[in-house]
C-alpha cells in the first residue's frame, strides 16, 4: 500500500510543476502537464532509471540525501518532505530551526485550560510550554526543561508525586520507545547519557529494556499547601507538528481535586496581588 502512495504522491508533485517554475527552459509542446521524470531525475543528481523506479514504487534503496535532493527538485513543503520519508520507510527528518517556535494559539490553548495544568512537550519531552497551573501543582520552575530529567532530578517534583517509583518504568519505557522511532537522532542519545551520569536510578531502568507507550494514566500529587490532588492525564498528538505532544490534566470525579485545586490558584492569586502592592509601596 505504501509503495503505491508513494508512486502517487510523486507523480502528483510532478505534475504541479511546470519546467519555469524549477528553471528549466523548453521548446514545443509537451503532451503531458508537468515534468517529466528524466527532468525530475536531472534537478536531484540522480539516474533516471532509479528515479523511474523510486517512482514506480519498485524495492530500492533511498537514503535521506537522495530524498532531500528529490524534495528540493519537487520543491516540497516539510509536511510533503516529512510524508516523502515516511512512504520511504525512514524517519521524517526534524523540522528545523524554527522546531522551537510555539503558536499563539497552542500558547493560547494552554491558557484556557487553566486551572487545569497542561504543557507542551517536543519529541525529546523538552518542556516548550507549560501554564502557570503546571508550575503551581506540580513545582516546575526556570530550571525544569525537560519532562525526564524533571521527573528523576527535581526533588520538590518527586516528593509531592505520589506512587512515584511504580509509575518510573513506565515514564523511562515510554521515552525508550520514542527514542526508537529516531534511531539517527543522537539528541536522545545524549539526554540519556547526561541524565544517567547523575541518577543511578535512571540508569537501572534504562537498561532493561523496556519498552511502553504514551497512554491516558492517573497522576496522584500531595501538595504541601492543599493536599492530595489527583488528575487523570491525556497525552494528545499535534498533528501539524510531528513530535510535539499536548499532555492535559484533568481533576479526576469524585476525589475533591477540583475544589483543592481551585483553592491553590485563588491562594496562589492572593499572594501574588499582595506581593505586587508591597513592592509598589
Amino acid at each position: 500500500m505504501k509503495r503505491e502512495q508513494l508512486s502517487d504522491f510523486l507523480r502528483t508533485r510532478r505534475a504541479r510543476l511546470k519546467p519555469t517554475d524549477v528553471g528549466l527552459t523548453v521548446g514545443g509542446t509537451r503532451r503531458t502537464p508537468g515534468l517529466r521524470r528524466e527532468e525530475v531525475a536531472l534537478l536531484a543528481g540522480v539516474g533516471t532509471s532509479w528515479y523511474t523506479w523510486l517512482e514506480q514504487g519498485r524495492d530500492i534503496n533511498v537514503s535521506s540525501s537522495v530524498l532531500d535532493a528529490i524534495s528540493a527538485a519537487l520543491q516540497l513543503s516539510q509536511p510533503e518532505r516529512s510524508h516523502l520519508y515516511s512512504l520511504s520507510g525512514l524517519n521524517p527528518p526534524p523540522a528545523g530551526e524554527r522546531a522551537t517556535e510555539v503558536t499563539p494559539e497552542l500558547l493560547h490553548l494552554l491558557e484556557a485550560w487553566s486551572p487545569r495544568p497542561a504543557m507542551l512537550q517536543d519529541r525529546y519531552w523538552n518542556l516548550l510550554a507549560v501554564n502557570e497551573a503546571t508550575r503551581r501543582v506540580f513545582g516546575y520552575g526556570a530550571t525544569d526543561r525537560n519532562c525526564l530529567v524533571t521527573f528523576f532530578t527535581n526533588s520538590r517534583y518527586r516528593d509531592m508525586y505520589l506512587h512515584w517509583a511504580a509509575a518510573a518504568p513506565g515514564v523511562v519505557s515510554a521515552f525508550r520507545a520514542d527514542a526508537a522511532r529516531y534511531p539517527d537522532d543522537v539528541r536522545f542519545a545524549e539526554i540519556v547519557d547526561d541524565l544517567g551520569a547523575v541518577s543511578p536510578e535512571f540508569v537501572e531502568l534504562w537498561e532493561r529494556h523496556d519498552v511502553g507507550h504514551h497512554s491516558q494514566a492517573i497522576k496522584a500529587v500531595l501538595h504541601p499547601q492543599v493536599g492530595e490532588l489527583v488528575f487523570d492525564k491525556t497525552t494528545l498528538a499535534v498533528t501539524d507538528h510531528p513530535g510535539r505532544h499536548l499532555v492535559l490534566y484533568n481533576p479526576r470525579p469524585g476525589t475533591g481535586t477540583d475544589e483543592r485545586l481551585a483553592a491553590l490558584m485563588q491562594a496562589q492569586s492572593r499572594n501574588g496581588l499582595v506581593s505586587s502592592a508591597s513592592s509598589s509601596r
